[in-house]
């Protein structure tokens, strides 16, 4: 994928890499004090906690700047479109997975939809959007909006999908009301939805809905948050 060398996608959670970093350099920095001022083998404990915060931040960032392209474009890629689909994508962000599907629909649309919140994602804002969509040459629309209550008809899109958002939702009525939202919106297309917590309550709600084909994949090590503890799965379905 070559999508980041034309546009700036930010960081997913900017505070919990920097925190990991912090993390690190902190207990490698113990490691030589207690090498130098405690006998023994002592100076290893805060050595495996340093590597282990090193790895956690170079995991999560591998993952937000250039794992879950590369898991995206196979997704979209199995979802075989005919270029022609309204899509539309659940808290967008800045715009890579969105970006990614305009360039699949050139004679349809392809709707981003988000609350533009910085702590979900650096600098996350419609302009920074925008302007990632022009550096992409792809033509999106943009919707500042709460996915538990889409401002889009019954039935209007072929596709939804959504990348690490709805887990942002506090409470699960809330994001029992998202993924309901969701399915509304595109009674006969697909729906696609990636993240690391709530799966298996997504695909229950889809499946109480009449969703058919509901599945969830695990989606590998390079969509993982900081290790195998921050995995994402991708729950699918049709009607």
């Amino acid at each position: 994928m070559d999508e980041r060398s034309r546009a700036d996608y930010g960081f997913d959670a900017p505070t919990v890499p920097v925190g990991l970093g912090a993390a690190a350099v902190v207990s490698l920095g113990l490691t030589v004090v207690v090498a130098v001022v405690v006998a023994g083998w002592w100076w290893l404990i805060p050595l495996v906690y340093g590597l282990f915060f090193g790895l956690s931040c170079a995991s999560f960032l591998y993952t937000t700047r250039r794992g879950k392209f590369v898991v995206w474009a196979g997704l979209l890629s199995d979802l075989r479109l005919t270029g022609r689909e309204r899509v539309v994508d659940l808290g967008c962000g800045r715009g890579a997975v969105l970006s990614m599907l305009a360039r699949l629909v050139p004679a349809g649309r392809a709707i981003g939809v988000d609350l533009w919140r910085s702590v979900d994602q650096s600098n996350n804002d419609p302009a920074n959007t925008l302007r990632n969509a022009t550096a992409e040459a792809v033509t999106v629309t943009l919707l500042t909006a709460d996915m538990r209550a889409l401002p889009l008809a019954t039935g209007s899109v072929d596709l939804v999908v959504s990348s690490l958002a709805m887990h942002n939702i506090r409470g699960e009525p809330g994001r029992m009301r998202a993924v309901a939202e969701a399915a509304r919106v595109r009674p006969g297309g697909r729906l696609v939805i990636a993240d690391f917590r709530h799966a298996r309550a997504y695909a229950d709600q889809l499946i109480s809905l009449g969703l058919v084909d509901v599945t969830i994949r695990d989606l590998g090590w390079r969509f993982w948050y900081g290790g195998p503890w921050g995995r994402t799965s991708a729950v699918t379905a049709t009607r």
